[in-house]
Parts: structure tokens; C-alpha cells; sequence
């Protein structure tokens, strides 16, 4: 099967900024547009025009200085959301409205408290009057994934009639399970043969910790855009993070036959930027970009990542921007780990001071959640034993009482 494309659309700044505590101002949302630029990213959706004035500015600022990704603004499936997303996306080279509007019976009735032929002629008629404004128009009928899929598909066709160029079918509240977003594809495909003109989009929410999983049961169904955020920052618990996607695609070129346009050793610098715009990181465990992502404390792991770290690392740190792995001394550190660093220290122990040391160093590790260098070296000294001082000697003539 030969490689196909893959859109990777990156909505850090519109849902990703959504996240408590990851609010932006013009200046960070520009230097994070200019990074997902050089991260070589296919879209960026800046933001959501009508949402404020700031938006709008910062969306207007993207469009003229960023000019190789697509810029797309979120819309209401309303006029004037419509008009100020297309003020904002003038001066873009290659301009997207996304329109969303919910599909799910929850949300019409009681949250937007229309019926589904309103909700379908209100689609249409917005769909046509943004395609006039901009480049390509997205729609996302919201909550697809708990939509009766009769409407679904009544509602995506309707949007492919109205010259919607991509559909995108949102996991809006994380519900999905994989197996199911991924026949959520397969079912549109096969039911509507005008899908096979437009662009199939995911877009998964991490409400159950599925959002990574289901994109990529999207992507192995066919999807050929999936939208993504750094570090996964998103509403509640975040949308699926672009550095998993990516990291997944690349070590499993086997199940993924995809290519696309991401500059991957560019992943940790853009996460560690976003992280410093919004005041914190990615939990210290968290895939490819988490401070623990390559670093190994056990002792099997750590003596097989000496011998070869092909062992315990299914990717080269450097191949998306990491430093190199690190082996953490700890409680579970075993003694091939503690001789490589001692022997960086400038210590060499032999077996049997190695093995006095060791004893002292598992009692200090057990009282102690880190262990730093100068910790190793003051138990050097301690297990070595002292040189006589010249001063406790006795010399002969005291010797005679």
C-alpha cells in the first residue's frame, strides 16, 4: 500500500486556549503561530473571530505575517460569526471558516433549541454564504459521535451539497471508543459517494483518555486531516496531542502508511514554548515530550539501555528534538547504571568498593526521592577509607611510658 497524505490541523490557539489557565495575548498567539509554521503544520486555527475583539486582532495579525500553513477562524453557524471570522482572514494567503453547529439531539434540544430540519437549512444557508468569503469552508456537526447516524449523514450531505470542501466529525465530549469513531468514517464513506470528493476530518477530545487512539483508528479508517493540539491543552481534559499523533505515525509506519508535513525534531521545542507562553508543562510522564518520557530508573531497564537502548526506547529522543535519555539513580537503580555515572564523575571503584557503595547508596535512595551528584561523591568518600592524618600518629618517643 503506498503512503498517502495527511493534514495535520493544529487548533492549540482556538481549542487548545480554551483550557483554564492557557488563555493567550496577541504577541504569544504570533510567536506560537510562527512555531507551529516552522513545526511545518497544514492549518492553524488561530482562533474564533466572534468570540472577542482580541481574537479577532490576533487572528487578523497571523493571517498577514504567517504565510505557509492555511489560517481558519471557528464559527457559529451564524452570519455575523461568519462576517467577522472573513474580516479577520483578509489578508491570509490561504483563508479556511470552520462552522460548527450541533448534530446530537442533546444539543438541539436543549441547547441550541431548534429541530433538525432547522438545524439542516441553518447549515446550508451558512455553508453557502461563507463559501463565498474565503478559500474553503469546514463544517463539524458538533457531538457527531453521539448523532443518530441517519442524521448525520443527512446533515454531512447537506454540507457537501452547500460546498463545504471539509468534513470534520468531532468527538466533541470524548465519548468514542476507537472501534467506533473509526466505523463512524467507514459508515459516512460508504453511505454517501459524494464523500469520496471532500476531506474527512478527526477531531477526539481526552475526556476518557481515548483522544489519541481514536485519531488514530480515524486515520486507519481512512481520515485525512486530524486536528490536534500541543501538549493536548484543550477544553476539560484536552484534545488529542500532535506530538503522540505524530510520534505514533512515525515509529508505526506499519499500521499508519502516511505521510505529512511535520518537521518532527521540532516537537519537544514547541512543546517547551508553549509551555513557557501558558505558565506550565505537560505532566512529567507524559508521552514524547514529558521530562520522564526517556529517562529510566529501573535497574533491568537501565542495564539494558546501556547495553543497547533499543531495549527499553521504541524512539530515538533526537528524532523528535530530546536531548538524549536519562538514567535516573533511584531506589531501583542497579549497580551497571551507578558504575556509568561514578565513571562520569571521574570515580572508578573496584568490584569491591563498588559493592560497599552500592549498599550505601540503595540506604540513602531509600530515605531520599533524589539523589544528586554531590550526593555520590560525599559517599565516595565515606565508603573509601581515610588516609591517616599525620597528626594521629604516634610517634615513637611517646610510645615509651
Amino acid at each position: 500500500m503506498s503512503p498517502r497524505p495527511l493534514v495535520f490541523l493544529d487548533t492549540t490557539l482556538r481549542d487548545g486556549e480554551q483550557s483554564p489557565g492557557c488563555s493567550m495575548n496577541i504577541r504569544e498567539k504570533l510567536c506560537m503561530a510562527q512555531a507551529l509554521e516552522a513545526l511545518g503544520v497544514d492549518v492553524i486555527e488561530a482562533g474564533f473571530a466572534a468570540a472577542s475583539e482580541g481574537d479577532a486582532r490576533a487572528i487578523e495579525r497571523i493571517s498577514r505575517e504567517i504565510r505557509g500553513p492555511v489560517i481558519a477562524s471557528m464559527a457559529r453557524a451564524r452570519k455575523e460569526d461568519i462576517d467577522a471570522a472573513a474580516r479577520a482572514l483578509s489578508s491570509a494567503a490561504r483563508s479556511r471558516i470552520h462552522i460548527v453547529l450541533a448534530s446530537s439531539d442533546i444539543h438541539l434540544v436543549y441547547k441550541l433549541k431548534i429541530t433538525r430540519a432547522q438545524a439542516i437549512d441553518q447549515a446550508y444557508s451558512t455553508i453557502r454564504y461563507a463559501a463565498s468569503s474565503v478559500d474553503e469552508v469546514e463544517f463539524s456537526p458538533e457531538d457527531a459521535t453521539r448523532t443518530d447516524a441517519d442524521f448525520l449523514c443527512q446533515m454531512v450531505s447537506t454540507a457537501i451539497e452547500a460546498g463545504a470542501k471539509i468534513i470534520n466529525l468531532p468527538d466533541t465530549v470524548g465519548y468514542s471508543v476507537p472501534r467506533e469513531y473509526a466505523a463512524l468514517f467507514e459508515m459516512l464513506r460508504a453511505r454517501l459517494p459524494q464523500a469520496a470528493g471532500v476531506t474527512l476530518s478527526s477531531h477526539c477530545h481526552n475526556d476518557l483518555g481515548l483522544a489519541v487512539a481514536n485519531t488514530l483508528a480515524a486515520v486507519a479508517a481512512g481520515a485525512q486531516q486530524v486536528e490536534c493540539t500541543i501538549n493536548g491543552i484543550g477544553e476539560r481534559a484536552g484534545n488529542a496531542a500532535l506530538e503522540e499523533v505524530a510520534a505514533a505515525l512515525f515509529v508505526r509506519k506499519d499500521e499508519f502508511p502516511c505521510t505529512h508535513s511535520l518537521v518532527l525534531n521540532r516537537l519537544c521545542a514547541t512543546s517547551r514554548l508553549l509551555s513557557e507562553i501558558v505558565g506550565f508543562g505537560p505532566p512529567p510522564n507524559k508521552a514524547v515530550v514529558g521530562r520522564n518520557a526517556f529517562a529510566h530508573e529501573a535497574g533491568i531497564h537501565q542495564h539494558g539501555m546501556l547495553a543497547n537502548p533499543l531495549t527499553y526506547e521504541i524512539l530515538d529522543p533526537s528524532s523528535v528534538g530530546a536531548s538524549t535519555h536519562r538514567l535516573v539513580l533511584g531506589k531501583h537503580s542497579g549497580r551497571s547504571a551507578l558504575a556509568q555515572r561514578l565513571q562520569e564523575l571521574g570515580v572508578e571503584l573496584d568490584a569491591f568498593d563498588l559493592d560497599a557503595f552500592y549498599r550505601r547508596f540503595i540506604d540513602l535512595a531509600d530515605r531520599r526521592k533524589s539523589i544528586f551528584d554531590q550526593d555520590l561523591l560525599a559517599l565516595v568518600s565515606e565508603t573509601r577509607p581515610r588516609p591517616p592524618h599525620s597528626e594521629n600518629l604516634i610517634e615513637p618517643e611517646q610510645a615509651v611510658s
